[in-house]
């Protein structure tokens, strides 16, 4: 189909869909078997782990509860708040899918490295303290997780109807 100007129109216009269970699940798999390879081959070669490595990621969910936390009054049309403009609306739904992927994929690494740590605390040094930051870090990447699906939640148009988890993507 062409439109006036000559380009070409979508069959169909494609929208951002909110993210669903099966897709973080996947992204925390693949990389729970990528870093449980990896560390298999070249554990012995990285540097310890700095303890709060992890924590980093409890920046961004404070991030995202914060914009979580202003935006929800706004988007339900709390009288005495300011609406929130589209543009707005829909960076601040990227940010949190990308947050929940996110999350989901370095808790996956985190867990792929606890994995292979957990069967060597009694006979490797490094271990020990590799172990503590790895469990740092998937509480913390649990934590964006949880932060991106809220803020996620909290930017549904309230005018539209609940959106099913089909497998249809």
């Amino acid at each position: 189909m062409r439109c006036h100007a000559g380009t070409v129109a979508p069959r169909h216009a494609e929208h951002l869909t909110f993210t669903k269970p099966r897709q973080l699940i996947v992204g925390g798999l693949a990389a729970a078997v990528v870093v449980y390879l990896l560390s298999r081959l070249a554990y012995g070669e990285l540097p310890p782990l700095p303890l709060l490595a992890g924590a980093t990621l409890l920046l961004i969910a404070l991030i995202d509860l914060f914009l979580a936390l202003n935006m929800r009054p706004r988007v339900k049309r709390k009288p005495g708040t300011e609406p929130v403009d589209g543009l707005t609306a829909a960076r601040a739904v990227a940010l949190a899918k990308a947050s929940s992927l996110a999350g989901a994929i370095m808790a996956g690494a985190w867990v792929g490295l606890i994995a292979f740590l957990l069967p060597r605390l009694g006979t490797v040094e490094a271990a020990r303290a590799d172990t503590f930051a790895a469990v740092i870090g998937a509480i913390s990447a649990g934590a964006l997780i949880a932060a991106g699906l809220w803020l996620e939640n909290c930017l549904r148009n309230p005018d539209e109807p609940e959106e099913p988890y089909d497998d249809e993507e």
